[in-house]
């Protein structure tokens, strides 16, 4: 069955952030993404086993998770900003402490200055595969 997909859904993700921690940052920025985009968009669909228990909201979608650095990073999100391109990323400033202080440490940080943990892209599917194919797979 051949299947093709109008959008495309990538995280790109730093590779040089302890594992725990941008597992962390990869799960606050699906949970963002997921509620911003809805159910639809993102082809959610719940699979069902033999013994009729549901695995729900699964994406019908291939979901890549490629590497970069924190600096090319901050260049897909440029790039995503110009293109209009969806997108959701986190940074150094979103750790530690509660939200209250991370909302006030991300406020009082300039851009240039903030490391890039990742992004996460939704939109159409040629552009986004452009804009990420030089990075390589998450492995």
């Amino acid at each position: 069955m051949n299947v093709s997909f109008s959008n495309k859904l990538v995280a790109v993700m730093n590779e040089k952030i302890e594992s725990g921690i941008i597992m962390n940052a990869l799960a606050h920025m699906c949970i963002g993404f997921g509620s911003e985009i809805g159910k639809d968009a993102l082809r959610l669909t719940d699979y069902i086993d033999g013994d009729g228990g549901s695995h729900p909201s699964k994406s019908e979608m291939p979901f890549m998770i490629l590497k970069t650095n924190s600096n090319k990073i901050r260049g897909l999100r440029q790039a995503a900003i110009e293109a209009g391109i969806k997108f959701v990323d986190f940074t150094n400033t979103m750790t530690i402490g509660t939200f209250v202080e991370q909302i006030e440490r991300t406020k009082q940080t300039k851009e240039a200055e903030l490391i890039y943990y990742g992004i996460v892209l939704f939109g159409d599917w040629d552009k986004v595969s452009e804009m990420t194919r030089k990075f390589s797979l998450w492995k």
